[in-house]
């Protein structure tokens, strides 16, 4: 017997609750959702899960993680046939991060990243042309152990390539800082 419209309606919403608690295995603090890889969760006629996410950058080596980790979770859950698609567009920002997720970074250690109009980097909806600027990258960056603003770029790169690593002058902590995007 094929299920009711009601009975796909809450097993989509249990398929998206169950991917929503899946953590990302570059920040295990985060969940996938707090994050704001995880795009959409449905189901087709036939009862395959699909998952639809974005990576952070084209070339994030933590994606075939993540569809992995998805797809044992659900499965674990009694979702037998599931895929998971990667939505490309529109790109993934920073500004999906969520509060919670915001919250989660910071009492990790790491810092969050700025909104992205508070970085400099929001344009407007037209597709004006985006100045290209050779300087360092300015960031609003905070130390994660004493709020100091007196902070310095170490690498543009830190333990992951979407995070840079700075140290704070204040008390001379190393820390991540999650780039906007």
């Amino acid at each position: 017997m094929a299920p009711t419209r009601t009975g796909v309606a809450s097993g989509v919403e249990r398929a998206r609750q169950v991917a929503a608690s899946v953590v990302d295995p570059e920040l295990p603090m985060l969940t996938l959702a707090d994050l704001g890889v995880l795009r959409d969760v449905e189901a087709t006629d036939d009862g395959t899960v699909v998952v639809s996410i974005t990576p952070t950058y084209s070339g994030c080596p933590a994606m075939a993680t993540m569809r992995d980790d998805l797809v044992r979770r659900l499965q674990e859950e009694g979702y037998d046939d599931v895929r998971v698609r990667v939505a490309l567009h529109p790109a993934w920002t920073t500004d999906w991060i969520t509060d919670r997720g915001r919250a989660a970074l910071a009492e990790a250690g790491i810092s969050p990243p700025a909104p992205r109009a508070a970085a400099g980097a929001l344009r407007s909806a037209s597709r004006a042309p985006v100045p290209l600027t050779l300087g360092p990258t300015r960031r609003q960056v905070r130390c994660t152990r004493c709020d100091s603003a007196e902070v310095e770029l170490i690498s543009e790169f830190g333990s992951t390539a979407c995070k840079a690593m700075y140290r704070c002058r204040a008390c001379l902590e190393p820390f991540d800082h999650v780039k906007e995007i």
